[in-house]
């Protein structure tokens, strides 16, 4: 048995080489980019009207109530227009291209608009106001996207301004998620008193559809040679292979042992953690297949896919993990010598995320997972946690 940090550590040393493909940026958000993104133009590409009002030439102001006689009207989306006489104005449009010969943009809650006029109600103005200058945001040629960048609605729209109509982003390796288990129906069929739906392959495909990851689906039902024959032929196929259930000590839990006769080298079994103890992972020899054998209790599957698996893909894909904490809100006990991953649910007071515990019926009640946010990490080393401790928490929801 490995401690968490062996196990992530032996998970994250292995790495699959994603391909690449290319999408419309429609289809874009939550993948990740490939490419290198540069500015096409200067941001803005000219300086633009940041009010409506009347553009003047700011040197031309003297005092409060001055008159400038509007010259003409600066639309946007029009060709810029140069102001004839610097002693006279014209008026402007937000996101208009600002007149030639001005330099300073007043709103037009600070004029007062009458017979082909506008006089200014304010003691004073600057150069510059109200105008979004040409290339303050970027230059022509700058690095805007880099790879490893998710991307966002943001980005999309980043993508969309540089004309970018589609994208080069990472492509998933190609995965098969696989059940186990005579006890394991369709979601479609009425289950006998002594079956149940399947629901762990569904929760893993759902997961990875978030992130763009997609997979085939498989099922192994409970006897030694299907099951071989049947991994043989999805590992062929497939580079990444998760599964759920068939790792424990019963005695129909052939996977382990099948896995190691298809020539998957096992890198660790059983995991010194709550849930999940059983997590069985290993890799072919020359590491180009990645199998991920979970347990089969769903909150066990769940936390491991959110612990392990899905930082293993987006290092794989460039991604910084980046850690997260949060404040314990109550006191636990829990005496086990194992790290414990205490279900949680957050709420955010004062700009500090505190984590509720909400343990739930243990590593079968999946449907406690509706009611919480993720996962508190819990140390084995201690069996006594104070509210008001800060742990690393697994987030599987968002919690803004």
């Amino acid at each position: 048995m490995v401690s968490v940090q062996e196990a992530y550590r032996i998970v994250q040393s292995l790495t699959a080489k994603p391909g690449v493909e290319e999408v419309d940026i429609l289809n874009s958000a939550g993948r990740i980019l490939e490419e290198t993104i540069h500015a096409d133009r200067d941001f803005p590409p000219f300086s633009r009207v940041a009010m409506d009002g009347i553009a003047v030439q700011a040197d031309k102001f003297n005092k409060e109530g001055q008159v400038f006689l509007i010259e003409n009207i600066q639309a946007s989306g029009s060709p810029q227009l140069v102001l004839k006489d610097q002693n006279n104005c014209i008026e402007v449009m937000t996101g208009s291209v600002l007149p030639g010969n001005t330099n300073a943009v007043i709103r037009y809650e600070d004029l007062e608009i009458k017979d082909g006029s506008a006089t200014i109600l304010i003691e004073k103005i600057e150069k510059g106001i109200n105008i979004h200058p040409q290339g303050q945001d970027a230059k022509r040629g700058d690095e805007l996207l880099k790879p490893g960048q998710k991307i966002s609605a943001a980005e999309v729209a980043l993508l969309a301004s540089v004309g970018k109509k589609s994208v080069h982003v990472f492509a998933f390796p190609k995965t098969a998620v696989v059940s186990s288990g005579d006890e394991l129906v369709e979601i479609d069929e009425i289950p006998q008193p002594h079956q149940i739906r399947k629901s762990n392959t569904y929760a893993l495909q759902a997961a990875m559809n978030e992130m763009g990851w997609k997979s085939e689906s498989f099922h192994l039902t409970d006897d030694k040679e299907l099951v071989k024959k049947n991994l043989q032929t999805i590992l062929e196929n497939d580079d990444v292979m998760i599964l759920s259930g068939g790792v424990s000590k019963g005695k129909f839990d052939f996977i382990p042992r099948v896995l190691e006769e298809l020539g998957i080298q096992k890198l660790f079994h059983q995991v010194s953690q709550r849930p999940g103890k059983p997590f069985w992972f290993g890799a072919s020899v020359d590491r180009s297949k990645i199998v991920f054998a979970l347990p089969g209790n769903p909150v066990s599957t769940f936390l491991c896919f959110h612990k392990y698996v899905k930082p293993w893909i987006m290092n794989c894909l460039g991604v910084e993990n980046k850690s997260v904490t949060a404040r314990l809100a109550a006191d636990v006990n829990f005496t086990p010598s194992l790290t414990y991953f205490l279900q949680v649910r957050t709420e955010v007071k004062e700009g500090i995320l505190f984590a509720y515990p909400n343990a739930g019926g243990g590593s079968g009640d999946f449907a406690n997972l509706k009611d919480v946010d993720g996962f508190l990490e819990l140390p084995l080393e201690k069996s006594t946690f104070k509210a008001g401790e800060v742990y690393p928490f697994i987030s599987f929801r968002s919690i803004v």
